[in-house]
């Protein structure tokens, strides 16, 4: 949808259908289906569908424009999302504690979704009139930005004309929507980057939730609530999120290694040695593999605050030097190139992780 749909009409148009589906799902909760069957089942399978499509559109969207502003700028932007999943591991454990009715849970947890889709749409429709938006949106600067990737690393970062040069095309207002963005010159500089962002969600994915969350606590059989119905919410989710946070938000202050450092690539593939932490934690059922090599729950603790924090850490690093290491004209079609690879790990992971499950 990128070289074709303008990018406010992609987001405006994805919060729109995921507000209307929400909407729906809100009246559901009400509505007595038991006799629905499945029609029901085939309604909400069709909604979830509908949603993980328009988020789709709407998260590369919006980290596709980020592109054109500094570093920083989608730095928060997903750091964002990290906290949106802590919110909700930190929402799902106050309703396992509180909440004795799941339809007023359900009620709660679905308006709270409405709530926020329309902030969102109306924020977005505030983004024009704020100058600070307005500002980077009208420059036109084929460099990235100096304050977010030192000069003297420019030049190893990106190769461009000699804007001084009587040769060097004369610079014009750059048109917010362009109808045939070069995918292969975005493809090659992020070619390093992009294997980062995909192996990385793709080791997540294998891992989390598949296998994490089901790992049990060795004292399950004491009866207590901590090792019976908070252990994986609190474990798998909460530490997960939140160290995912951790993670994100360091890299507003830390931006080591660079994004033509070996020692990324080096990180990422190192990640690979989780797998067999997780897997010989407490998992549950175990066909295959009957050992359990770390009998305590606070290994699961410890690894998934690893998994979360490495994750968070590693694959922003990836996501913000995408859009930094070509020209200024290039940065939104390589956001949405960004978040591409993203989807591509997240697919990968999660398809192998049904295997992973099965050699366990």
């Amino acid at each position: 949808l990128h070289p074709r749909v303008p990018v406010h009409v992609r987001v405006l148009a994805s919060l729109s259908v995921m507000l209307a589906i929400f909407v729906v799902m809100t009246v559901l909760v009400k509505v007595d289906t038991s006799s629905w069957t499945r029609s029901f089942f085939a309604v909400t399978i069709a909604c979830m569908a509908i949603l993980s499509g328009t988020s789709t559109v709407f998260n590369s969207s919006v980290f596709g424009m980020t592109g054109s502003f500094p570093m920083r700028n989608s730095q928060a932007l997903i750091s964002g999302g990290a906290m949106g999943g802590t919110i909700s591991a930190v929402a799902s454990l106050v309703d396992l504690a509180l909440s004795s009715d799941v339809t007023d849970s359900t009620l709660a947890f679905f308006l709270t979704a409405d709530v926020f889709l329309g902030l969102c749409i109306g924020l977005y429709l505030l983004l024009p009139r704020l100058e600070y938006a307005s500002l980077y949106k009208q420059l036109d600067f084929a460099l990235p930005f100096p304050q977010e990737i030192p000069l003297d690393r420019i030049s190893k970062i990106e190769e461009q004309p000699d804007q001084d040069s009587p040769t060097a095309p004369l610079a014009a207002p750059r048109p917010s929507f362009s109808p045939t963005p070069p995918l292969r010159p975005i493809l090659k500089k992020t070619a390093g980057l992009g294997f980062c962002i995909i192996y990385l969600l793709f080791i997540t994915s294998i891992i989390f939730p598949a296998v994490s969350t089901n790992i049990e606590s060795l004292d399950k059989d004491s009866g207590s609530p901590w090792t019976t119905k908070f252990f994986v919410p609190l474990t798998a989710f909460l530490l997960f999120n939140f160290s995912d946070l951790c993670g994100r938000q360091i890299t507003a202050w830390i931006q080591v290694p660079g994004p033509r450092s070996k020692v990324l690539p080096g990180l990422v593939l190192l990640r690979t040695g989780l797998v067999p932490l997780f897997v010989f934690c407490n998992y549950q059922p175990r066909v295959h593999l009957q050992t359990v090599v770390f009998p305590s729950d606070i290994y699961p603790m410890l690894f998934s605050s690893l998994l979360g924090l490495s994750n968070g850490y590693l694959s922003t690093l990836a996501l913000i030097y995408g859009p930094k290491i070509v020209s200024r004209e290039l940065a939104e079609a390589t956001g949405v190139v960004m978040s591409f690879y993203m989807y591509l790990g997240l697919v990968l992971g999660s398809a192998c992780s049904a295997l992973l499950v099965h050699l366990i």
